[in-house]
């Protein structure tokens, strides 16, 4: 018996155009980078690798600039917004485990509309 072994395929060496016109091809309308790839003979991943460095963003980076701090007064702390007596926090537990929080001051019509759409559901 005899088993004939063929050498590792060798790397595929891509010209700077033929790079740019294969990821051009993926910029097209319909086209998807796997599809490319596919019909192309090239892998994926290296595909993504020129498309990252080639298609460099039209903006700019953002340009910071200097910051300096002065002496600063010490500020004040805002303060909490005022508690409502006595809490009056509602929790209803609804079918499926659904659960609905309400103030104490909600308006009873919108309420009962709220629970009843959400019945239905």
């Amino acid at each position: 018996m005899m088993e004939i072994v063929e050498a590792a395929p060798r790397r595929r060496r891509w010209s700077e155009t033929e790079k740019e016109r294969l990821v051009a091809e993926t910029c097209a309308p319909g086209m998807s980078v796997s599809l490319v790839a596919r019909r192309r003979g090239v892998d994926p991943s290296l595909l993504f690798r020129w498309r990252r460095r080639l298609l460099v963003p039209t903006e700019a980076p953002p340009v910071f600039a200097p910051v300096e701090v002065a002496n600063a007064a010490p500020v004040a702390p805002i303060p909490a917004p005022p508690a409502s007596a006595g809490g009056g926090l509602i929790e209803i537990e609804l079918a499926g485990g659904r659960r609905l929080r309400v103030d104490r001051d909600v308006d009873a019509a919108a309420l009962r509309r709220v629970l009843s759409v959400l019945e239905r559901s």
